[in-house]
């Protein structure tokens, strides 16, 4: 068995506390910890969409975890996507879409979106305790599995805020784009978001 992961807590303002928690644990008041997700779109439009485990809800879900202790959340990302359905990124493709913090969940979240194509996954190595299989799904299809309960709904609300943010930039399967230097922080429904724009 391996060694359980600890995970760093952040104070209210995401700053480093120096102090951690193993997966599972309470998350103390006043602290949070990081948690990511990512949404992988193909040329053809689809994303790439995982069943879960039976220990894991079954239901369909993006990619996504918590950065393990020292793991910035870029870092804890590609972890994740590595270590759930076995593949490598490049860190300069993936954009950072969406974040914010919930204070009722003691969190902090940071969505990303990467656009890759990646052939033949069925043969994908997947981690077996928490992934069963991967698919590309539509939009529409997505939208269909959460009508029939069948998606995780809190990634679905992430996945609402991903088809917005890409409405808003006009980007599609053939379109080549690139991340602005600058970012806009505000806040919004009682949590502090920083959304990217692009050029």
């Amino acid at each position: 068995m391996g060694e359980i992961e600890k995970r760093d807590l952040y104070d209210k303002n995401r700053n480093l506390t120096g102090e951690t928690i193993y997966k599972g644990e309470e998350i103390p008041e006043g602290k949070y910890i990081n948690v990511v997700l990512v949404f992988i779109q193909n040329s053809e439009g689809k994303f790439l969409i995982q069943k879960r485990s039976e220990r894991k809800n079954g239901k369909y879900a993006t990619t996504g975890g918590h950065p393990k202790s020292g793991e910035t959340s870029l870092q804890g990302i590609i972890t994740e996507i590595k270590e759930e359905i076995g593949v490598d990124v490049n860190p300069q493709d993936l954009v950072l879409y969406y974040g914010g913090r919930s204070d009722s969940e003691k969190v902090f979240w940071d969505d990303y979106y990467i656009k890759m194509d990646i052939p033949n996954i069925e043969e994908l190595k997947l981690q077996e305790e928490e992934v069963t299989s991967v698919h590309w799904f539509s939009a529409e299809e997505i939208n269909e599995l959460m009508k029939e309960d069948k998606f995780f709904m809190n990634h679905y609300e992430e996945f609402e805020f991903l088809l917005d943010w890409l409405k808003g930039r006009n980007i599609n399967s053939n379109e080549n784009w690139h991340l602005h230097k600058s970012m806009i922080i505000f806040n919004h429904y009682n949590f502090n978001l920083v959304k990217y724009q692009l050029i």
